[in-house]
């Protein structure tokens, strides 16, 4: 009776415990339309862009890069009729179902201090870090300066 009782209660937990780690999941982000502006040899930044769109609501927390000295997250805004660009040190939230786009102009990856020069055909890798999904790490292609259009770094 007792290795029945056991057995039964095992087999509860067990069940349970499936269902948690289920429910515990990550989210998942797809990111689609990844690039980089080329830049020319002596610039001490480019810009990268990309898609994403996020299965459940998260967060870009940061992004890495061994092809700069550092990458980080800016948004460009329009005050006065003056072009301001911020960095986000807090991150990007990212909302359940909705694409977040990054393109020339507004939304950005700033890669400041490249180690080689973004030049049309060759590819940068960056890292993405999620607070909740698992970080991705992609190779953006970099595209010709006359690919984008209205925003110069």
């Amino acid at each position: 009776m007792n290795a029945k009782l056991l057995a039964a209660a095992a087999i509860g937990l067990f069940a349970a415990g499936c269902g948690k780690a289920a429910d515990a999941a990550p989210p998942t982000i797809a990111v689609t339309n990844a690039w980089c502006r080329a830049a020319p040899a002596v610039a001490p930044a480019g810009g990268c862009y990309l898609t994403l769109k996020a299965s459940a609501d998260d967060r870009l927390a940061a992004i890495e890069t061994k092809a700069a000295d550092r990458a980080e997250i800016h948004t460009m805004s329009v005050d006065g009729g003056v072009m301001r660009m911020r960095q986000l040190k807090e991150g990007l939230a990212l909302k359940a179902g909705a694409e977040t786009e990054f393109k020339p102009g507004g939304l950005h990856v700033m890669v400041i201090k490249p180690k080689a020069p973004l030049t049309e055909g060759s590819s940068v890798t960056l890292t993405l870090k999620f607070e909740k999904a698992p970080a991705q790490t992609l190779a953006f292609p970099v595209r010709a300066m006359a690919a984008a259009s209205g925003h110069h770094h």
